[in-house]
């Protein structure tokens, strides 16, 4: 009943839209989506944050996957923690989600911050975009892995899908 494909260059994007002219194409998450969400049992509150502007592409591919999923997500972009006044305003509602997907490159540090904050569980997603020595995201990835804070579990870097997936399940 649903086709997600992930992605997608704009060649590729448009030759789906041509075949499938009422299909959903989401430019910065790079997907298309073709046909009516699939019906599976998810968390009631899920919400998608972001460290910076820069990550939101991959948190479009997951707030699309859940979609597809027949999920709904919230979103907070831009709330990482060089801008730790964000994310304390956003604090309330973060805490009241069911499955937190935390998008960050750079150091990684938000899903360390966020999951000593909240009592749900937080899946990390490193992103190969950042400044200085990120390494294509291994430097967030790396961070990510080495959290103390309990409850969080890290995909691969720029896995966006493989998070919601994980969130849906």
């Amino acid at each position: 009943p649903c086709i997600l494909s992930t992605r997608l260059n704009d060649k590729q994007a448009t030759a789906l839209k041509k075949h499938f002219p009422q299909a959903i194409h989401n430019v910065k998450a790079r997907t298309v989506r073709v046909g009516a969400p699939v019906p599976l049992k998810t968390a009631s509150n899920i919400i998608v944050i972001t460290a910076g502007t820069s990550d939101i592409p991959v948190a479009e591919e997951a707030v699309e996957t859940l979609r597809a999923g027949g999920g709904a997500a919230t979103t907070f972009y831009d709330i990482g923690v060089a801008g730790l006044h964000r994310l304390v305003n956003t604090l309330p509602l973060l805490q009241q989600a069911s499955v937190l997907i935390c998008v960050a490159g750079m150091d990684g540090a938000l899903p360390s911050v966020v999951g000593g904050m909240v009592s749900c569980p937080v899946i990390a997603v490193p992103t190969s975009i950042g400044y200085g020595a990120n390494l294509n995201g291994l430097a967030a990835l790396l961070t990510m892995l080495n959290t103390c804070a309990a409850g969080i579990s890290v995909v691969n870097v720029d896995n966006g899908f493989g998070a919601a997936i994980c969130a849906l399940r």
